[in-house]
């Protein structure tokens, strides 16, 4: 009974749902949305379609026929499927309604119109479905709008994020301060904002073709080297370099590009096309880095697939696209990059400059504190070695030809190399090529790059090329040293491959420390020379040793003062007259040169000359006094004439301006009362003379000014002094004694020339 009662129930609440899904499609509103510029459908709820537009039909490309009684599963997109079962569906169940849902439809061609749906679910009085109607809209002008906002957005960011890397850059670029320093921030700042990876900076470098003012057996072309790098293999470095030798201008010329590794590139450059992919690279960027016109090198930026975010932008790139925006980032880099080289550049030569300078200024002070042209040129060497260069040799020119007087290695223990070099250097040989070819040409030679196939061409015989190689040179300059119009020699330096070849500001400060040896030693060589000359006219104005005088013992002394000539105006004289009597001199010229140096000399022989009549003291000085003019002596002097007779010891003394001789008799020491004339020179006036006698064993000392004078003290405190030494030392030899003066009273450094004698009469 309650069985039948519950279908009974089931049948009638079922018949009631039926006619009421009649009636719903009875009431559709299909027909008003015909030709409505929306699609409509109903669909029961499995999502079979009752009731359908033609819109919709048009849309689709499909009759009516074909869309009814279809399930709305089957015009959905695969995504569009899965979003409606697992998102619309449930939502539709949860809320009743939903409103601009997104769904792709695919036409009956197989393209995809996407559409925006709103739907309403229509339920019994349980809440049970019955009916879905929706309308659909065309979203393609919506989207492509809402495509284009969204690009703009992009858009806008990406130029922000261009303006926060190039703000970076400059700020991080005006701190680097060196060429290394801009690399490093140009190389780390473009990887980071093109996302590549890899990037390396390659900069233009190289010497200029031949030496400065000849040919060289090698030039020296410009070539790209690597700067900086962070993330490229050095093979593919290697290869970019190789494929941009001896066409780096027209490189750089090309401009901002990207080089893909398609077949073009295969069959011109298959190495490097190689390169790229063993690196993982897609595309190579190529940016090239100027400053104003000057061309300075190229950024590279490799570019691969290894990440769905290689690049800045959103949709990626491929086959070596780059965005109008990238493109722009890129050539601010580039000129951003040149700019700070350049000023970097400048900084390091300004800063090379300066210690160049100084360099220059040590030098000049170094050879300017040298003696002689020995001393020179060794200070040249120990400056020039390691200082600037591994090898120095220098060729001097001489009467008798070039000479070399310096080979030198900067590192001791390779010494040997160049002194093996020796056996074929000058005076053996003739000048090797370098320094020959800077002597006859008379301007410097550089060869920047000298291989072994120069070296056989210009080395003379094998075993020569052999010593000459095991240097392992890498760089050699001869700079001929030139002062006054005149050749000097040939200054030669060399560098090895440890140190690498000499820079063009290299083979400038050369050239300048060229100039200032040439100067130095022409200097020393006048010195030496004059020094000699001067040391010969000494040698013959010097009066020679006293001869022996019977009964008497004499001892002389002669110190010239310690700077100038080795002899200024200081003499003495002992001579043997006739009838047992000696003459005895000692005089000072006024100052102490070559003048009055001859002067001296002058006067010694007009004295010398004198005494053949046997004149009195007093009488010397009087003809002197008169004849002064007639001789055109150009200075003044002091001068002391005495007479001695042996048997009897009487001295007859007669003094021209002179300090008076000092008589040591048994330990006491007095001077003699002589009264001074006038200087010989000055207005003429009667000489007086003195007449005294010398005991037998007493000692009469003679001197000339510079022992008693100093510039501490005056000529009476010096006369004291001498004095007291002398009473000190009464008991000593001639000899003895005049040394025992000399060293209390002389001392090491000396203003003035020091004549003295001393004669002791045998007891």
């Amino acid at each position: 009974m309650t069985a039948s009662h519950t279908a009974g129930s089931d049948r009638r609440r079922g018949g009631e749902d039926r006619a009421r899904l009649d009636q719903l499609l009875e009431d559709d509103p299909a027909d008003l949305y015909e030709h409505a510029p929306c699609g409509y459908l109903s669909t029961l709820p499995d999502g079979t379609i009752v009731k359908v537009n033609e819109t919709l039909c048009s849309w689709l490309g499909r009759p009516a026929e074909r869309v009814l009684r279809t399930r709305l599963g089957q015009l959905l997109s695969v995504g569009g499927q899965v979003f409606h079962d697992t998102h619309l569906a449930p939502l539709l169940r949860m809320q009743g309604a939903v409103r601009e849902v997104a769904l792709d439809v695919v036409r009956d061609d197989g393209t995809v119109l996407p559409c925006l749906v709103n739907a309403v679910e229509l339920r019994d009085p349980e809440g049970g479905p019955l009916l879905v109607r929706a309308t659909l809209f065309e979203a393609t002008a919506r989207r492509q709008y809402e495509r284009e906002i969204l690009s703009a957005h992009r858009a806008a960011e990406l130029s922000e994020a261009r303006s926060r890397t190039l703000q970076e850059v400059v700020v991080q670029l005006a701190g680097a301060v060196s060429t290394a320093d801009v690399a490093s921030v140009v190389v780390q700042q473009a990887r980071t904002a093109l996302r590549s990876r890899g990037a390396a900076l390659l900069l233009v470098t190289g010497g200029p073709v031949g030496p400065r003012g000849g040919a060289a057996g090698t030039a020296s072309q410009p070539e790209l080297v690597v700067a900086c790098s962070d993330g490229l293999p050095a093979a593919l470095l290697d290869q970019l370099v190789t494929a941009a030798d001896g066409r780096i201008a027209l490189e750089l010329a090309e401009g901002l590009r990207v080089v893909v590794p398609d077949e073009r590139l295969h069959e011109r450059r298959p190495e490097l096309a190689t390169a790229l992919g063993e690196a993982g690279l897609h595309a190579l960027v190529v940016v090239p880095v100027s400053a104003d016109t000057r061309r300075l090198g190229v950024l590279l930026l490799g570019l691969g697939n290894s990440a769905a975010d290689d690049l800045i932008d959103l949709d990626e790139p491929r086959d070596g696209e780059l965005s109008d925006g990238d493109r722009d980032l890129l050539w601010t880099l580039g000129r951003q990059a040149g700019q700070a080289l350049e000023r970097a550049r400048l900084q390091e030569e300004t800063t090379r400059q300066a210690e160049r300078s100084a360099f220059l200024l040590h030098a000049a002070r170094q050879m300017a504190a040298a003696t002689g042209v020995r001393e020179t040129i060794d200070r040249l060497a120990e400056l020039a070695v390691p200082r600037l260069a591994d090898v120095c040799l220098l060729d001097l020119v001489t009467v008798h030809g070039a000479r070399r007087v310096v080979a030198r290695h900067g590192d001791p223990a390779r010494q040997h190399l160049v002194d093996t070099l020796l056996e074929w250097a000058p005076p053996a040989r003739e000048l090797p090529h370098p320094a020959r070819r800077a002597l006859a040409e008379g301007c410097t030679q550089w060869f920047p790059a000298p291989d072994d196939a120069w070296l056989a061409s210009v080395v003379r015989e094998p075993r020569e090329l052999a010593a000459v190689q095991a240097l392992e040179l890498a760089s050699i300059v001869s700079v001929p040293l030139i002062a006054e119009g005149r050749t000097l020699g040939a200054f030669t330096l060399s560098a090895d491959r440890r140190r690498g070849p000499f820079t063009v500001a290299d083979v400038e400060l050369v050239e300048q420390l060229a100039n200032q040896v040439s100067l130095v030693l022409t200097k020393a060589q006048r010195y030496e020379l004059e020094s000699s000359t001067s040391h010969t006219l000494q040698a013959t104005l010097l009066p020679p040793h006293p001869p022996p005088v019977p009964g008497m013992t004499v001892a002389v002394r002669y110190l010239a003062a310690t700077s100038g000539v080795e002899i200024g105006g200081d003499f003495y004289d002992v001579a043997t007259l006739p009838g047992e009597h000696v003459a005895i001199a000692v005089g000072d010229v006024v100052g102490h040169d070559i003048t009055a140096a001859a002067t001296m000399g002058q006067l010694r022989s007009v004295y010398r000359a004198l005494l053949v009549e046997g004149p009195a003291p007093s009488a010397v000085i009087d003809r002197l006094q008169a004849s002064w003019p007639l001789l055109g002596l150009q200075r003044m002097a002091t001068a002391l004439f005495a007479t001695l007779d042996l048997p009897t010891g009487l001295l007859h003394v007669a003094s021209a301006g002179h300090p008076p001789p000092l008589l040591i008799v048994d330990g006491r020491a007095e001077y003699l009362p002589v009264v001074p004339s006038r200087m010989l020179g000055a207005p003429p006036a009667p000489a007086v003379e003195w007449s005294g006698l010398v005991p037998p064993g007493a000692t009469l000392l003679l001197f000339t000014d510079g022992l008693v004078e100093s510039r501490t003290s005056d000529i009476d405190t010096g006369l004291a002094r001498l004095r007291a030494a002398a009473e000190r030392g009464a008991g000593a030899g001639a000899d003895e004694l005049c040394d025992r003066l000399l060293a209390e009273l002389a001392g090491t450094y000396r203003a003035d020339d020091i004549a003295l004698l001393a004669l002791t009469r045998d007891a």
